[in-house]
């Protein structure tokens, strides 16, 4: 008796699946149509360690205000950056820029070609597997975490994350295809986004079921496996809370390097595995400064820093290079979720 059509072609099966399900996300275009480089490479940036929920309104909102490549590039990065703020990781909104910028410059045409994207900041191998397989339909597998998973669980293997990420990238590309190369990438992403879930995967709803050999073992739901995580390390941090008689509040520009570079961000002593001592020294300016009970809770993806707060008025006129908004208007500017989340603090 032959075997099921499912079993000798994952990819057939995929593809047929993808056409009837695939999910309508505001970047992508239907099953087989021209999808838009500038807007596959806006959202996989932003994708990147965020969920598709949370990217959503962002890429819309991004959209509205530079609907091409060359008005992204065009935009100040204090700019780029406020309307980033809240999506985190802001590296790569300061490498979105760059990009843009650098695209801009060839005309605002995005290579067409691997190598070609990778040579662009921000855009390492998957990303720029991504670009190539779902613009320009070039014969790539981009292996984020959905396919990863689809992969250990069709192939059981059974070694744990991290370790294996090399292993289950190679083996993805057995559902490489030259035909409709972009659509199968995000056929594996959909079907690991709403089928091939982390917890209670529904198998039995499952296009290519009948070649998992995980399911066969009866293993699917605990792959892939995952090495014991370490615990976040602690820092703590004393930030300053000064305000003037008309409400507004001293904001500093953050170096361009490092974490949360060129935002917004209060005075603050260094973030450190021990609380800093005489935190007054490292205040922004001298006054009466009271302490705020209890501590702001941040956890990035390296470490949780644990806040205190000190606040204070002054009446001091004001210095060149400083910048003050009203607490209310934080979320207008390039101010990071933390620094909004010690305003909520003090103002509790």
């Amino acid at each position: 008796m032959p075997k099921s059509p499912l079993t000798l072609d994952p990819v057939s099966a995929l593809l047929a699946w993808y056409d009837k399900y695939a999910r309508v996300l505001p970047w992508r275009f239907r099953p087989g149509q021209t999808a838009n480089p500038y807007h596959v490479w806006l959202s996989e940036i932003m994708l990147q360690q965020t969920t598709v929920v949370t990217v959503g309104p962002y890429f819309n909102k991004f959209l509205k205000r530079w609907p091409t490549v060359i008005d992204l590039a065009a935009a100040p990065l204090d700019d780029v950056l406020a309307n980033w703020a809240g999506l985190g990781y802001y590296a790569r909104a300061r490498n979105l820029h760059k990009c843009a910028v650098a695209v801009a410059a060839n005309g605002g045409v995005f290579p067409d070609s691997e190598a070609g994207l990778m040579d662009l900041p921000g855009i390492g191998p998957y990303t720029a597997a991504a670009i190539g397989a779902i613009a320009y339909d070039l014969p790539l597998m981009p292996v984020d975490g959905n396919i990863e998973r689809v992969t250990a669980r069709y192939l059981a293997i059974s070694k744990p994350l991290p370790g294996v990420k090399g292993e289950l990238r190679d083996k993805a590309q057995k559902f490489k295809t030259n035909d409709r190369p972009g659509d199968m990438a995000q056929a594996l992403m959909d079907l690991g986004a709403t089928i091939c879930t982390p917890r209670n995967p529904t198998c039995e709803a499952c296009p290519i079921s009948k070649g998992c050999k995980a399911l066969a073992k009866g293993i699917a739901a605990d792959l892939p496996k995952r090495s014991p995580k370490k615990p976040r390390p602690v820092r703590y941090a004393t930030m300053f809370w000064l305000t003037r008689p008309d409400g507004r509040v001293l904001l500093q520009k953050r170096p361009e390097k490092g974490l949360l570079g060129s935002m917004l961000g209060l005075a603050s002593t260094e973030w450190l595995e021990e609380p800093v001592g005489n935190v007054e020294t490292h205040a922004p300016a001298k006054s009466k400064w009271t302490a705020v009970d209890g501590t702001v809770g941040h956890t990035f993806t390296h470490f949780h820093l644990e806040v205190s707060v000190l606040t204070a008025k002054t009446s001091r006129k004001e210095k060149t290079g400083e910048i003050w908004l009203l607490p209310e208007d934080l979320g207008d500017h390039a101010v990071p979720t933390l620094f909004r989340k010690v305003g909520k603090f003090v103002a509790s």
